[in-house]
């Protein structure tokens, strides 16, 4: 039952919906307007979750030829044949992602249910199935994914999202592609084996590396911005530290190109968002209160 579990965790990519849902929660805390019930938050951070998962597990449902040829994903269920692809699971997944978007749009509004199906399309229709076998920029878009899950939440408090949750889905979108970037850096030899045109395998280490840092530069900056708008050092602090240690990690990728500085540099992009998020939710939930 435990190895059932960890398989079905790992199959629906429970750890990436929970960072959707914190996604979510966020556009939810930096949007002025009414304080949401805590059921209806619940359900914004459930639906999240649930339309995420469907997308994850769409992800290996058709990518099993791809998981088969890398180290990392070779021993996913859909590679093993321990899971076997079929209507079931095209029909179960279906399922999955409709319901999660269903009941969002009627505990919160229709808009939150179509912020939350836009996330699950471009991740698991638009970069899955259209980009990332095309382009090296595929994960550029793809990370439209949690740009939708912060407008998602910002929606279930008003219609119009203003210019902090904006920032905040600017943020997540550009968050996206050094965080894979680095992940690709580090697992080249998987990724070029696969075939799979990730920017720094197409562009080689050395100059991923740069154009990582530059992107990263570029995210830090936008970080900072809510600052502009009235949030203060319970925002700015950790936003400050864990945009600092990326682009620290970045900058060390670009002095040592290799594998190891590239796992670092991904493991940081984990902490700044972490940190960034949790600022705002701790900021806007302070400004509320005011």
């Amino acid at each position: 039952m435990r190895a059932s579990l960890k398989e079905l965790y790992g199959l629906f990519k429970v750890r990436i919906g929970f960072a959707i849902a914190l996604s979510a929660m966020a556009g939810v805390a930096v949007t002025p307007g009414i304080s949401l019930p805590l059921w209806q938050i619940a359900v914004l951070g459930i639906t999240a979750l649930g339309a995420s998962a469907a997308a994850g597990a769409f992800n290996q449902l058709v990518e099993a030829d791809l998981d088969a040829r890398m180290m990392r994903t070779r021993r996913r269920p859909f590679v093993t044949g321990q899971y076997k692809a079929g209507p079931a699971w095209y029909l179960g997944i279906l399922l999955l992602l409709a319901g999660s978007v269903t009941v969002a749009g009627m505990a919160l509004n229709p808009l939150v249910g179509f912020y939350l199906f836009l996330g699950a399309i471009f991740y698991g229709v638009v970069y899955t199935v259209w980009l990332k076998r095309r382009t090296p920029w595929n994960i550029v878009i793809g990370g439209l994914s949690g740009t939708f899950a912060v407008l998602a939440g910002s929606a279930a408090v008003a219609p119009i999202p203003g210019p902090v949750p904006i920032i905040l889905a600017m943020v997540l979108f550009l968050w996206t592609p050094p965080h894979f970037w680095s992940l690709a850096a580090a697992l080249e030899k998987d990724y070029a084996q696969a075939e799979v045109p990730m920017l720094p395998v197409v562009l080689g280490m050395q100059r991923g590396a740069r154009v990582i840092f530059a992107h990263t530069l570029v995210l830090v900056v936008i970080s900072l911005l809510p600052g502009l708008f009235g949030y203060g050092p319970v925002y700015m602090v950790p936003a400050i530290l864990g945009g600092g240690y990326f682009l620290y990690r970045a900058w060390l990728f670009v002095c040592d190109p290799r594998p190891g500085t590239a796992m670092q540099s991904f493991f940081a992009s984990l902490a700044q968002l972490v940190l960034v998020l949790a600022g705002a939710m701790l900021e806007g939930g302070l400004l509320a209160t005011l």
